[in-house]
């Protein structure tokens, strides 16, 4: 017979022995609960500690306030003079400052203009004279006649020497003329020929006196060829100088020192140099034309526009008032510009925000150790404020700390609505 679990260990002990496995399993979740409730008591027992200094070592106040204001609005003349050293509020003169620049440029352009060029043939010709032993004298444009019927005439008026006898035989004498072709073009280029000359003809000359050419007849020819214009040579000189002109003063304006003004009004630009690779009327395709432009103008210092002003505006309010300065606007422009003088009136336009004074430092003082919500009606009270607004670090604190470097008070100038 198989024995039974409880045959080999007694009841009592198996009782013990599950009593110990239950205690292994639990044991371990005891273990964390306890580490649980000793964290939490510790992370809380910090946080009241962190509370309680933040109260006494690090809360502060942030205390902002709307000042009352007014819009100051009015118009001023000023005079840039180029030879001031100084400002002058009593003489409204600002010092002025010349700025210069030089720029150059060559480019190339197409001519425009057409024309029929037109050429003659030349060449030369051995005029005979089998006539007789005297000389012959040939009028200027005597015509001669190739053999393929092109005509030429004779550039001048020549003398074709006379012939001689040679042991008893008669021998040409002949001259080497010049001549020119009728009409332009390129089929009078002939070759070689003889020329007979029509004025002898029906006279016993006519056969007694002929040309003969020992060389091509060149030159001729006839055809549309560019050619520079005047328009050409303006409208070239135009393009550059607009163009350069525009870049010497973008140059100008944007070399400026730090601070310093150049109003395009108060530059002058000149065209210093010009020079053509051609003259109008000169035949070629395109040409190349260089320019040299200077720029020269009169500017001033933003911040002696400001301060200039600042004093106006500090002379037109009552004392106790300030200058928001970051408020301060100003427009200005030209009335009148005088460059060779070295002198520019503005018209300026000057806009500013201006408060009561607030010694912040006495302001401090007078809050040290009040309730926020005396602090508020204290400073509401005040007729130069309109808005306050109290901040605190920790939230919780609801009173001006006693350290007055512990307080910060702020202006805004913004809308408080």
């Amino acid at each position: 017979m198989a024995k039974k679990f409880y045959d080999i260990i007694p009841p009592k002990e198996i009782s013990f022995l599950r009593s110990e496995k239950q205690e292994e399993k639990i044991r371990p979740v005891r273990k964390k609960k306890r580490f649980f409730l000793k964290s939490f008591v510790f992370c809380f027992v910090f946080l009241i500690l962190v509370i309680i200094s933040s109260f006494f070592f690090f809360s502060k106040v942030e205390i902002e306030i709307w000042p009352e204001t007014e819009i100051l609005n009015f118009k001023e003349t000023a005079t840039i003079n180029l030879n001031a050293e100084h400002l002058d509020f009593e003489a409204k003169i600002i010092p002025g400052k010349v700025f210069s620049d030089q720029k150059f440029i060559s480019q190339e352009f197409s001519a425009s203009g057409k024309i029929l060029k037109e050429e003659r043939a030349k060449g030369i010709i051995r005029v005979f004279n089998e006539y007789s032993t005297s000389p012959q004298s040939l009028l200027l444009n005597t015509r001669f006649v190739s053999a393929n019927g092109k005509l030429f005439r004779s550039v001048k008026r020549e003398v074709i020497a006379g012939g001689y006898y040679e042991k008893g035989k008669f021998v040409s004498g002949y001259t080497d003329i010049e001549v020119m072709a009728a009409e332009p073009g390129e089929s009078y280029n002939i070759d070689p020929s003889t020329f007979s000359i029509p004025g002898f003809k029906g006279t016993s000359k006519y056969t007694s006196f002929y040309g003969k050419s020992f060389s091509s007849m060149t030159g001729g020819f006839e055809s549309e060829v560019s050619q520079v214009t005047q328009e050409d040579l303006e409208k070239a000189e135009n393009v550059l100088a607009e163009g350069l002109r525009k870049e010497s003063r973008e140059f100008l304006k944007s070399t400026l020192p730090a601070d310093f003004v150049l109003l395009d009004e108060a530059i002058s630009q000149e065209i210093v140099e010009i020079d053509s690779s051609v003259k109008a009327g000169t035949e070629v395709e395109s040409f190349n034309l260089q320019i040299k432009v200077k720029s020269e103008g009169l500017g001033f210092k933003k911040s002696d526009i400001e301060d200039f002003a600042k004093n106006c505006i500090s002379l037109d309010i009552a004392d106790g008032k300030k200058i928001q300065e970051e408020s301060l606007e100003i427009n200005y422009s030209s009335e009148s510009i005088d460059l060779e003088s070295g002198e520019i009136v503005l018209s300026l336009e000057i806009k500013a925000k201006i408060y009561s004074d607030i010694s912040l430092a006495k302001l401090k003082e007078a809050l040290l150790e009040k309730s926020f919500k005396e602090a508020e009606v204290f400073l509401e009270d005040m007729p130069q404020v309109t808005k306050v607004e109290i901040k605190s670090w920790p939230f919780l604190k609801k009173k001006i700390p006693g350290d007055i470097n512990k307080i910060k008070v702020r202006l805004n100038f913004n809308s408080s609505y």
